[in-house]
């Protein structure tokens, strides 16, 4: 396969319709065609080195209806960052706590129904941040590390165990040392849908592939994993704000 050797990467306006939309134009020697991505950044166009630029935008737009549904569902998957401000709300285990923001020597962070208090010598962004991912990470810990062995009694499997993981790419991860690696953020998903990314990885310890005898012992453990699975793909960003 030839190097496609980076030329050029600048930012260029698309007239779609009635419309101009911003975008990334690279250029590479030795590609051949216009690509079109669409991702959280915006579009990207990957052109050949010496395609003139009218050339290059009158075959992205005879993808302009492509272009504008793409842009469409990543505007609408698009999730404000966190406010750590008195009275932001914030996920948890599928609800919602309202974040109540109080001053005091000793910082610490409690839970009281639906809101979450959060005590610190200074009500200022960073110290509030840090205590509410605190407060996930030991309460993620403890809700994980329960269904991790309620489920894995279910599934007759010694359990596993299990670490946190920051990833924002992927929920969870297993291997043949019978480590188990969940997201700390996961905790903010509805319970059914932790259970399911759950039993998906304890799956894995008997099959450690995505074979269609692990995905009958996925079934097995979670008989409704299907409509899960397309749930959690439909909203995981909902859980990665902070």
């Amino acid at each position: 396969m030839p190097t496609r050797e980076l030329v050029s990467r600048d930012l260029h306006r698309l007239a779609l319709g009635a419309q101009r939309l911003d975008y990334v134009l690279v250029r590479r020697r030795g590609r051949r065609g216009v690509g079109l991505k669409v991702d959280e950044t915006g579009l990207t166009v990957s052109a050949p080195a010496t395609m003139a630029l009218a050339k290059v935008e009158a075959l992205a737009r005879e993808s302009e209806r492509w272009i504008v549904r793409k842009i469409a569902e990543w505007s609408a998957r698009r999730v404000p960052a966190a406010e750590w401000v008195d009275g932001a709300r914030l996920r948890y285990l599928g609800a919602t706590l309202t974040l109540q923001l109080a001053t005091g020597l000793r910082p610490r962070v409690e839970r009281a129904g639906d809101k979450l208090w959060v005590i610190v010598r200074k009500c200022e962004e960073e110290p509030v941040r840090r205590a509410v991912v605190g407060w996930y990470k030991r309460a993620a810990l403890d809700h994980l590390a329960a269904r991790v062995l309620a489920l894995s009694q279910a599934a007759r499997l010694a359990p596993p165990r299990l670490m946190l993981s920051s990833a924002l790419g992927r929920w969870g991860s297993c291997n043949s040392r019978r480590e188990l690696r969940l997201a700390w953020r996961l905790v903010k998903a509805p319970p059914a849908l932790v259970d399911y990314v759950i039993c998906h990885e304890l799956a894995h310890l008997r099959h450690m592939n995505h074979s269609v005898a692990f995905w009958a012992e996925v079934e097995r453990q979670c008989p409704d994993y299907r409509r899960l699975r397309d749930e959690l793909f439909a909203t995981d960003y909902l859980y990665r704000s902070f």
